[in-house]
């Protein structure tokens, strides 16, 4: 990231026995926006991806607030059930308002994260939200194909931006395709040979900061267009 700009550690009250959960509120000068970004199933909020990935929206004046679903606080392996991971999304929502107001806020994350928001977003609207974004959305199981995970997008009543790589095993393009055409509110942008990691083999000339350069600059501009 360019810059000095470092990651300020905030306490997120995420309500219940889930109690206070971690957060890390990246700004950079002259911020835009602010994406309210959520983790996938296995790896937390300082997973290297995240990590990567804020740095390089910051890099383009989108601020981040990644936070920790209560079973990764616990170091726990098994995610919490769905009604504790959308009262967190929205506890995090809630504390992105409170720490920036001035911001638009964005809402989304990596794999079970992103799903979680458009699952929380479908039920109601998240406070000060004018958009999804979804890094690998899960459509299926790997090796399952299904559309029935996306049937809630279409409650979902926000710009969606999906970003897939033509090689995620959870994510058939032929059926994400279908499912998101006849969605005002879904815009899908395809990167070329990567996979739900969104790694791409050597073959194809580019390298992982590249993939996420060319994630980072999309958000932007899909940010930008509802501002």
């Amino acid at each position: 990231m360019t810059g000095s700009t470092a990651a300020q550690e905030i306490t997120i009250d995420a309500g219940g026995r889930a109690g206070g959960v971690g957060g890390l509120l990246l700004r950079p000068p002259r911020a835009s926006h602010l994406l309210v970004f959520a983790h996938g199933a296995g790896a937390g909020m300082r997973h290297a991806f995240m990590e990567a990935a804020a740095s390089a929206l910051a890099d383009r004046g989108v601020a981040t607030l990644r936070y920790e679903f209560p079973y990764m606080s616990r170091q726990s392996r098994r995610p919490d059930p769905p009604a504790v991971l959308q009262a967190t999304v929205r506890a995090a929502v809630r504390a992105a308002v409170a720490a920036e107001p001035a911001l638009p806020l964005l809402a989304g994350g990596k794999s079970m994260g992103g799903r979680m928001t458009s699952l929380a977003a479908a039920e109601a609207p998240l406070q000060g939200v004018r958009g999804l974004v979804f890094f690998g959305f899960p459509l299926h199981a790997a090796g399952a194909p299904s559309d029935t995970r996306g049937v809630h997008l279409a409650r979902v009543t926000v710009p969606m931006l999906f970003l897939q790589g033509t090689r995620d095993k959870l994510a058939d393009l032929g059926l994400l395709r279908p499912l998101l055409a006849g969605n005002g509110h879904a815009r899908l942008h395809v990167i070329e040979g990567a996979d739900h990691s969104f790694h791409v083999p050597k073959s194809s000339g580019r390298g992982d900061a590249e993939v996420l350069a060319e994630m980072a600059e999309t958000i932007a501009s899909f940010a930008g267009a509802m501002s």
